[in-house]
């Protein structure tokens, strides 16, 4: 509703109105007062609304410790910007954005560098706003490795807050214990053997809260898997933990005793006892552990 639009309601409302005696007839007066009150409110909304849809233009700016900008770098934000652009930095290590007002979630992976995981606010603002962000550099230790590679053959883990950032090569899933599940996909109508290393095996050694620390709060905990596509699937903590959940939750490198081909690998999230294969997702790249709290 424009101002033009609301000055035309209230004459409206006026004119009906003033062929009654407003001390004659005291409820007329109160229809017409109720009615303005009622235009003034559908005015408000549409204008808030319209503020609300209003997008602000949002530079990001990523840097190494020292202060350089990183060119090239790919990034993930959510929720992702509608319609979506090239989500790259350029030369400079910049990238430009129109967003909506409100919170977001960033991720980002450079060889040499930890994975960037982490949290920003977009203010309702027609002026430009400039975020930074810096990289750290990688580094070696605690039970899981860094992985400074940008290889699509890397996991990255996230299980904030009780560890860092991290991930692991294809090499090291390879060197850890696997479970061998054989699932039927309804979408061949065939079986297939998958061979893989448990979610929570990967998770524990994070501090995630699995085993005999599985429970109250803890069980509002929950697993996000991402594809290289942006495919997600949602997992409960206690559906990944097999002390809890009889099915299994694997980061699978082999099906049928061959390696996982293009379209699926080189890894693939598996869950056992779903009927419809639908949180299985390929090409996976990350696993994230999160909480309703």
């Amino acid at each position: 509703m424009t101002q033009r639009t609301l000055q035309r309601c209230v004459s409206a409302v006026a004119n009906i109105t003033d062929t009654v005696p407003a001390t004659r007839y005291p409820s007329a007066m109160r229809a017409r007062m109720l009615t303005v009150l009622l235009c003034l409110s559908v005015f408000s909304f549409n204008s808030l609304s319209a503020q609300q849809a209003a997008t602000t233009p949002v530079t990001l700016t990523v840097t190494d410790p020292t202060g350089a900008g990183i060119p090239h770098l790919q990034i993930r934000v959510v929720p992702a910007p509608d319609p979506a652009p090239k989500m790259e930095t350029d030369a400079k290590g910049k990238l430009s954005l129109d967003l909506k007002p409100g919170g977001y979630a960033l991720f980002a992976r450079f060889s040499g560098f930890k994975p960037l995981a982490t949290h920003f606010d977009v203010r309702a603002t027609k002026g430009l706003q400039t975020i930074p962000f810096v990289l750290e550099l990688a580094s070696n230790g605690g039970p899981v490795m860094v992985v400074a590679t940008t290889s699509k053959e890397d996991l990255v883990l996230l299980a904030y807050p009780y560890h860092d950032a991290t991930g692991l090569s294809l090499q090291q899933l390879k060197a850890l214990p696997h479970t061998t599940v054989t699932v039927h996909n309804p979408q061949t109508n065939a079986d297939e053997t998958y061979s893989g290393v448990r979610v929570a095996d990967l998770l524990t050694p994070l501090g995630a809260p699995l085993g005999k620390e599985l429970h109250g709060i803890a069980l509002t905990t929950y697993v996000v898997a991402t594809g290289s596509d942006g495919y997600q699937a949602v997992l409960a903590l206690a559906e990944v933990d097999p002390s809890f959940h009889p099915g299994e939750v694997l980061v699978t490198d082999t099906m049928n005793g061959k390696p996982l081909d293009e379209h699926s690998g080189p890894l693939k999230l598996v869950v056992t006892e779903d009927k419809r294969p639908a949180r299985s997702v390929r090409n996976l790249t990350a696993v994230e552990l999160k909480s309703t709290n």
